[in-house]
């Protein structure tokens, strides 16, 4: 199925954070290492002949750590797939253990430069290749699926049991020394279906909604960005404790039409660039 991806996407401080210490990459487009978040909601569509990628970032460590931790994971992820977009297409476990080291080498190294004991960022992505579709997340930043009466969460949570008193610590995330603990990334493949929804989100939205309360907005009959408002707004009206970044992603058929003005507008771009 020749196939595009549409999708929408905002970066919020939430109600009780000074700072932002999110961030994301939607096909080119994050945040600035200092950042109040997005100033609304955004949508685009892609095709996927281009090889779509889009992620979330969730930073940690307190004062300029975690936006740091968040911004150089998502600046060397657009490096990484823009250097090896091909690998994607055609080796895509291959470009996952790439950029996933890349990104961990990135904020190892701003770490130890910067003698900062302990910074980190969670990590959520989607990876579009022609015939199928790859998941993968660090941390507790997730990933549901969404299709009709059907809703699961995709990704996996790396804590460490359960907690009653704070949050869990993290087993899993970017900024992980290798000499202390190997990172390994929970990968699923996905084949491709019109229709299919993807939602990454960051834990500013599950730290204040449930799944049940996420599974009715995503199945109310609305457009990709009133579903990412819709969702914002709740995650603020429970208390919005924390920064919160959505990103939500469709499965389309492309049709022919759509197909050939794509097809020229990218040999226009090809031929001028």
């Amino acid at each position: 199925m020749a196939y595009q991806i549409e999708y929408a996407y905002t970066c919020h401080m939430g109600k009780v954070r000074a700072n932002n210490e999110d961030n994301f990459w939607c096909c080119g487009k994050s945040l600035p290492a200092e950042n109040q978040g997005a100033e609304g909601v955004y949508s685009e569509i892609v095709s996927g002949s281009k090889i779509p990628a889009l992620a979330v970032f969730d930073g940690m460590g307190g004062e300029s750590c975690g936006e740091m931790a968040a911004f150089l994971a998502s600046e060397e992820f657009g490096k990484y797939y823009n250097a090896h977009k091909r690998v994607l297409r055609d080796m895509p476990e291959n470009f996952i253990e790439g950029v996933c080291k890349n990104m961990n080498d990135a904020v190892c190294r701003y770490g130890t430069e910067n003698h900062i004991q302990s910074m980190g960022s969670t990590m959520a992505m989607a990876l579009f290749t022609p015939e199928s579709m790859f998941i993968c997340n660090l941390g507790d930043s997730r990933v549901y699926f969404s299709s009709g009466e059907q809703f699961q969460q995709l990704s996996t949570d790396h804590v460490l049991g359960r907690s009653l008193i704070g949050k869990a610590p993290l087993t899993q995330y970017l900024g992980m020394p290798e000499e202390q603990q190997v990172l390994e990334p929970f990968v699923t493949e996905i084949e491709h279906k019109e229709g299919y929804r993807y939602l990454l989100c960051s834990d500013g939205v599950t730290d204040m909604l449930s799944d049940q309360e996420i599974r009715e907005i995503l199945s109310q009959n609305n457009s990709l960005s009133e579903t990412v408002q819709n969702l914002l707004e709740q995650a603020l009206q429970k208390g919005g404790r924390d920064n919160v970044t959505i990103v939500l992603c469709e499965v389309q058929k492309q049709e022919s039409g759509r197909r050939l003005r794509t097809w020229l507008k990218g040999l226009k771009d090809k031929n001028e660039g």
